[in-house]
């Protein structure tokens, strides 16, 4: 699975993906610890992990930003299908616990623009299309935005600071009864919210009472309709914003409920389009549950049109992708990263017609224990230990990741990872091997000595094949020390909801510096978990370290407070990482301007400027 992190991260739960700050859960996403990727792609180095042999371009980009297509670029009458894996789409509004990962991002990252995304090069980039940003004070930290003039919903409503103050409420006010959302820290960090003249204003300010955050850039992004929310709440558009603003709780409560519930519908149904406008390069058209969405050009699109007229994300199992390729069923592929498939793909290669590229991904593997009520962890938490001893890691690593790359290594840490240059020096001071191969005797003594030969642990994943060989190798040496491992992937489960013992997904993020404290942070000020914190995990040293480094632009202190709290990690035996994603993609090389990036944004990061050239 991969979840996403944003400032919350992307789980990557399905095929393998979450967000980190929010992370997403998330598939694939990574760096590279090494140039390993010969021609067809690197993450490290001066590289640029966008590059790859086959590519074409109707404009070469200047850095890992997106390509400045020119004035005269047009939509073309044509049609593009990618499919990142089975994993299936959820909901216009991916901003819940339950909808954010990396699938669901991908697809509605199509539906809005914001002021700034991450390139190829894990940089970030200002969106001058959609406006600009500046600090305009830095005691108090304060940064000035301003939407474009021409910047509007597809309904030619005006996207103003009042969609940006929905977007804070859906972060200030999280619990029961209020937002849904999947962090807080926008609320938490900006207190009074975004400032302007007027509701309708396009230019608003954002103030940071206690220094500046450290991932600040991406906090503010996009944001959901709030005309639509206002409308079908039975208020006005400046009403919401009051309300908001103001802490109207009552009111607040009803604004609530309608972005709780407003765009949630039965799957394969899409709300009426009067409800899901686009503020992006294209619009919702069509929701065929397990197979595809559909999306169609913005025609009131304001900013550079998009490639082609129609976009199709098909939902096909990652074995059944590189046949899909060759058959022309699919124009763009992310399969899962085997040593067969990236075989497959070197001899479709060469045969001329397709591109492909292979590198690390920003997304890391691992095992998430739960310590929640109903788990044996819960009842005797020295299990934890026994298993964390049984789980052979150097054999997932061996068998599984290196024939696709031979150099990857074991991942020892949560916040950097194993690609990034301070990642040895920072495992040196936080994690000494001694779970890097199985120990089945030392696991098998711990668990007899409790009494606890035969403990059921379930091991809930999203199917994917690679997670599946997983358990199997799990099952096998855990099984011999006295565990019983059941594979939860074929079994369906909430991730988010944490229906498991052991959760196997990856997080995938974009290079923030503050996401862990939306997934591992305790929000003390309500006395319970943050919105992604899944395993009830609270440790007071680690949601001190992460709160000093959201606040943080010292370098020196920031790794030593990733230090302090990879070592109570590994103490307190949260999880266990496991190692970075390697990325395998591969399209038809007749579309321009496909570039693969490690980012939790996917392959699709710029499919607005993918385009067919002429033969």
């Amino acid at each position: 699975m991969e979840l996403r992190k944003l400032s919350a991260a992307t789980a990557i739960l399905a095929s393998g993906a979450l967000v980190l700050s929010a992370c997403t859960p998330g598939d694939d996403t990574g760096g590279d610890n090494g140039d390993t990727n010969g021609d067809n792609g690197a993450a490290n180095g001066d590289a640029d992990p966008g590059d790859a042999e086959g590519q074409e371009f109707t404009v070469e980009p200047e850095d890992g930003g997106k390509a400045d297509l020119g004035d005269d670029f047009e939509t073309a009458e044509d049609e593009i299908s990618v499919s990142l894996g089975p994993q299936p789409f959820n909901s216009y509004n991916g901003l819940t616990p339950s909808n954010y990962n990396v699938y669901n991002s991908t697809i509605v990252d199509r539906l809005f623009d914001g002021f700034s995304y991450v390139g190829t090069d894990l940089e970030i980039y200002t969106n001058e299309e959609f406006g600009s940003y500046e600090v305009i004070s830095e005691d108090p930290f304060t940064v000035e935005y301003t939407i474009n003039d021409e910047v509007e919903w597809s309904d030619g409503t005006p996207v103003t600071v009042a969609d940006y103050v929905l977007d804070w409420g859906t972060s200030r006010y999280i619990g029961e009864g209020m937002f849904d959302g999947i962090s807080p820290n926008f609320g938490t960090y900006v207190p009074d919210g975004p400032q302007a003249e007027s509701y309708d204003s396009k230019t608003f300010t954002v103030e940071y009472p206690d220094g500046a955050y450290a991932d600040w850039e991406l906090m503010v992004q996009y944001a959901h309709p709030s005309h639509i929310v206002a409308q079908e709440t039975g208020i006005e558009q400046e009403e919401l914003v009051d309300a908001i603003l103001e802490g109207d709780e009552d009111m607040i409560e009803d604004i609530a409920e309608t972005w709780n519930t407003l765009w949630e519908t039965d799957p394969g149904t899409l709300p009426d389009e009067d409800l899901i406008p686009s503020s992006g390069p294209y619009i919702l058209s069509d929701w065929q549950d397990g197979e595809y969405v559909t999306l169609e050009a913005n025609e009131n699109y304001w900013g550079t049109p998009p490639g082609v007229s129609t976009l199709v994300f098909q939902f096909v199992d990652n074995a059944a992708h590189v046949q899909a390729l060759q058959n022309g069923d699919l124009n763009a592929i992310v399969p899962t990263e085997t040593v067969d498939t990236r075989t497959e793909l070197e001899n479709l290669v060469e045969q001329g017609q397709h591109a492909m590229h292979v590198g690390d991904k920003a997304t890391w593997e691992h095992l998430d224990i739960q310590y929640g009520e109903g788990s044996p962890f819960a009842e005797t938490p020295e299990l934890a230990e026994a298993f964390a001893l049984c789980v052979p890691r150097d054999q997932i690593l061996e068998n599984l990741i290196h024939p696709v790359n031979p150099d990857a290594e074991l991942q020892n840490a949560r916040e950097v990872l194993s690609f990034q240059p301070n990642y040895d020096e920072i495992v040196a001071e936080t994690y000494d091997g001694q779970y890097d191969t199985a120990d089945v005797e030392a696991a098998a003594e711990i668990i007899e000595e409790h009494g606890a030969e035969g403990t059921e642990i379930l091991i809930g994943h999203n199917g994917q094949e690679r997670r599946h060989d997983t358990v199997e190798l799990i099952q096998a040496s855990c099984g011999e020390a006295g565990f019983e491992i059941e594979d939860g992937g074929d079994v369906d489960i909430d991730i988010a909801a944490g229906e498991w013992d052991v959760a196997l997904f990856a997080w995938a993020g974009s290079g923030q510096i503050a996401s862990g404290l939306n997934i591992y942070g305790w929000d003390r000020e309500n006395d319970e978990p943050r919105p992604q914190n899944w395993t009830n995990y609270n440790n007071d040293d680690v949601s001190d370290a992460f709160e000093t480094i959201a606040t943080s632009d010292d370098e020196d202190e920031i790794q030593e407070q990733i230090i302090a709290l990879e070592q109570a990690m590994w103490e307190d035996l949260h999880g266990i990482p496991l190692y970075v994603h390697p990325g395998i993609t591969a399209w038809d090389s007749s579309i321009a301007n496909v570039r693969p990036t490690p980012a939790q944004s996917q392959l699709v990061w710029n499919v607005e400027q993918w385009q067919r050239v002429a033969e």
